[in-house]
């Protein structure tokens, strides 16, 4: 089975993730994409973060009933930071039958070069990199990596969490589900 892996802190998730992973399960050839929350990026400010168990509920309730998308927590059980490496070692040896390709943005694309292992995945794993607003794709070190044409979506967790912060609507911006949980469990207040 060909598997391709969102990894992210999806603090929180929202429709713009959505959009561009049917956009890959559609055209890239993989039969399922799943979210793989990650408890701590080591790019990311953990304190800016809520509690990962909380991300992954969200996550299962935009993604519960789309075919083909599925929420992992494989890297709750790993060491933090969580690092790419560790998590492909463990799906690898978990699912051998399986093989994994890697979604990215093109901003976590830009910043390969300070990922642990970075040139190990980059030539083991499949990429599929998406541009990302104020990040055009450049490949100056001719990574064998795709670029996938996704909507080019302008939409963020961060502007997310900070309209929640001014009280202002999140509605369209995440799943119906996932603004009913943020406003029920004060999320991100």
């Amino acid at each position: 089975m060909k598997i391709g892996l969102y990894f992210g802190s999806f603090n929180p998730i929202h429709q713009g993730h959505l959009i561009i992973a049917q956009h890959i399960l559609n055209f890239a050839g993989l039969n399922e994409i799943w979210f793989v929350v990650s408890p701590q990026n080591p790019f990311k400010n953990e304190s800016s973060l809520l509690e990962a168990s909380h991300r992954l509920f969200l996550v299962r309730a935009a993604i519960d009933a789309v075919p083909g998308f599925k929420a992992s927590n494989v890297e709750f059980s790993l060491p933090k930071p969580s690092y790419t490496i560790h998590t492909l070692t463990y799906l690898k040896e978990q699912y051998p039958n399986h093989q994994f390709s890697i979604i990215m943005g093109s901003d976590g694309f830009q910043n390969i070069d300070k990922w642990k292992n970075g040139d190990f995945i980059i030539n083991q794993y499949p990429v599929l990199v998406y541009e990302r607003p104020g990040f055009p794709f450049i490949n100056k070190d001719g990574l064998d990596v795709s670029r996938v044409n996704a909507p080019f979506l302008d939409i963020s967790s961060t502007m997310i969490r900070k309209m929640i912060k001014e009280k202002k609507s999140i509605r369209f911006l995440v799943p119906d589900a996932v603004m009913e949980l943020i406003e029920s469990n004060l999320f991100y207040r």
